[in-house]
């Protein structure tokens, strides 16, 4: 089996997820079927189907986030120490070199990544590029929108 790395924060947010989801979901779905069922023909009644697709969607939801949890490898990186080396879970400030822009990302599992939090995938090309380096490296980047070239500023274990 193939393990999923995955951030302390990430680990927590999907165990609320999935608590939602089994405890507050699942029985309000329950409800609205046996709510449903009591409106007579199941053939033409719409909100027993939709009952049973969103009981469907539940299931396939719980299901996706219990196996991702047993497969994950959950890395806390502030318990590591910070040799100025880019790795996963790292906070990572790099700077533009033609524009001299600046921007921090911190490097995530595949579920937790989102650009407007600065959270990037460790399988995306921008972070799949700095893994490895070390501070003060110039890396280049292809990115969608050509190759860029980027320095390395600091590293952080946040």
């Amino acid at each position: 089996m193939q393990r999923i790395p995955m951030t302390v924060s990430g680990a927590e947010a999907l165990r609320k997820e999935l608590d939602h989801l089994k405890k507050v979901e699942r029985p309000r779905i329950s409800a609205a079927i046996a709510d449903a069922r009591e409106h007579g023909d199941l053939k033409e009644n719409a909100e027993y189907h939709a009952a049973r697709e969103q009981q469907s969607f539940c299931e396939g939801r719980i299901n996706e986030i219990e196996g991702k949890l047993s497969a994950a490898q959950i890395i806390d990186i502030t318990q590591l120490d910070n040799t100025g080396k880019v790795i996963f879970g790292a906070t990572v400030t790099i700077i533009d070199v033609d524009t001299d822009e600046e921007k921090v990302y911190q490097i995530v599992g595949d579920d937790e990544a989102d650009i407007k939090q600065g959270k990037i995938s460790v399988n995306s090309p921008i972070a799949r590029g700095l893994i490895g380096r070390e501070e003060g490296d110039v890396v280049q980047i292809d990115t969608p929108g050509g190759t860029r070239e980027y320095e390395v500023d600091k590293v952080e274990h946040l």
